[in-house]
């Protein structure tokens, strides 16, 4: 009864409050302020150390649970390639450490308008190659993100891939945007989060001169062949629903193992209330498990 509350209470606030600011009308840079407000909620575990620093160049933070072991967490956030930071999914990337066992770590990749493609795919490698300079095998990389950042996180894969380079372990995506042209973006009957008009304007602003159908930009019209295996968690209530069934069909076609979760009357990213909402909590162990299942000994 506490947790149908609890999802009640936060699906309002997720209406009332991300999902005004999420409006094409509103500037980026107030965008990005409030969104750094919003995710003030997602609280990472008691006990989980956060340290601030530099990759490759770029601002990193590097989340950790206790003795990490085996590997990494290359993370790349979400926010539609245009807000969103290293810092606002402290939350998310702090449960992630703890179910994962792994250090995660999460660049502040360039964002558009100011850096529109390739920007964020060129940071995310030199990020990947950073780790493996800094002694990680690309087997004890994991590569995960949610949103735009799961999105990236499946083009980043591609692109190693494309060039010949070893890849990760495993991929996660939580919400994934694999989908820019928006043509057939699922329509819920209720979607906290997310507009199609903002979504819309962000792919513009993100693509800049390339068209929205280069598979580094959409993922869904990419080859998938090849890739390491996909867990893809999703919410009903949300209108990229479509774009991480598609993801998982096309993967599985391919012969990728992908497991598709779509998790029944819950929004864009819920994971971020890990902690709080037990379906987040267990989404995120789940993860957590992909992630150490397929790491590399």
């Amino acid at each position: 009864m506490l947790q149908h509350l609890l999802e009640t209470g936060l699906r309002q606030t997720m209406n009332r409050l991300v999902k005004p600011a999420l409006h094409p009308k509103v500037p980026v840079s107030v965008q990005r302020t409030l969104i750094r407000q919003a995710y003030r909620s997602s609280v990472p575990p008691r006990d989980c150390r956060f340290q601030a620093g530099t990759l490759a160049g770029k601002s990193v933070i590097r989340s950790s649970f206790g003795q990490a072991t085996r590997g990494v967490v290359l993370y790349l956030h979400g926010g539609g390639y245009i807000i969103g930071s290293a810092a606002t999914h402290k939350g998310l990337t702090g449960h992630l450490a703890k179910t994962s066992g792994c250090m995660v770590v999460t660049p502040d990749y360039r964002l558009a308008p100011e850096h529109p493609f390739p920007a964020a795919l060129d940071d995310a490698e030199t990020a990947w190659h950073a780790l493996i300079d800094e002694g990680f095998a690309p087997g004890q990389i994991a590569i995960a993100g949610d949103s735009a950042g799961g999105g990236l996180a499946i083009a980043l894969a591609l692109r190693l891939r494309d060039s010949g380079q070893p890849l990760p372990a495993s991929l996660t995506v939580f919400s994934p945007w694999v989908d820019l042209t928006q043509v057939a973006l699922y329509s819920p009957e209720c979607e906290p989060v997310l507009q199609a008009r903002w979504t819309a304007k962000a792919a513009k602003l993100y693509a800049g001169q390339e068209s929205l159908r280069n598979p580094l930009i959409s993922p869904i019209f990419g080859n998938l062949e090849g890739l390491p295996p996909i867990l893809i968690q999703v919410g009903s209530q949300e209108i990229l629903l479509n774009d991480a069934e598609r993801l998982a069909s096309a993967a599985t076609k391919a012969g990728v193992k992908t497991r598709l979760e779509v998790f029944n009357s819950l929004w864009h990213v819920f994971q971020v209330h890990s902690g709080q909402l037990d379906r987040a909590t267990a989404a995120v162990q789940t993860a957590g498990g992909h992630i150490r299942e397929h790491l590399a000994d």
